[in-house]
């Protein structure tokens, strides 16, 4: 019986590399670089209140040079205006990032920000009730071993 050959698991970036670059084409961009990387073009003031949404490029009119691009950005209720401001800025930005004057105007949709979630940091277990799990551990030598298993007792009993 033959032995299998070397298997490799594939990162999952690989794997959805793929369609994930179909769905951004569908919003006209050429690739996700311009969203995944929006914090280092725009820069981290723009980024943290406006986020790309879709770039609608103008149909081709034959005999005429393409036109640039419209960049569709969603805007935070209260930083539109300034973004508005700023705009000659952030088409400087992404153009330098493409290479060319790939796009043109912005477009500006007022919508709260799809940001993800942080988790809360969790607290610590209660030092009363890590001191009464530590008395029960008369049995271990080692101070910050004791210690440690205190701590680990007593989060066990929180939950």
């Amino acid at each position: 019986m033959n032995k299998p050959g070397f298997i490799s698991a594939k990162p999952l970036s690989v794997l959805l590399g793929g369609a994930i670059n179909d769905v951004f084409a569908r919003q006209g961009f050429a690739s996700r670089e311009l969203v995944t990387r929006w914090a280092e073009i725009a820069g981290t003031e723009i980024a943290a209140h406006a986020q790309p949404l879709k770039i609608q490029w103008p149909r081709p009119v034959e005999g005429q040079p393409q036109e640039p691009a419209t960049l569709v950005l969603r805007v935070e209720g209260p930083m539109a205006l300034e973004i508005q401001h700023s705009s000659d800025v952030v088409l400087q930005r992404v153009n330098r990032f493409f290479g060319w004057n790939a796009v043109g105007r912005l477009a500006l949709r007022q919508a709260p920000l799809s940001r993800p979630t942080r988790p809360k940091p969790r607290r610590g277990p209660d030092a009363q009730e890590v001191a009464k799990v530590a008395e029960t551990l008369t049995s271990v030598a080692d101070e910050n071993l004791r210690t440690a298993l205190a701590r680990l007792g007593a989060s066990i009993k929180r939950k």
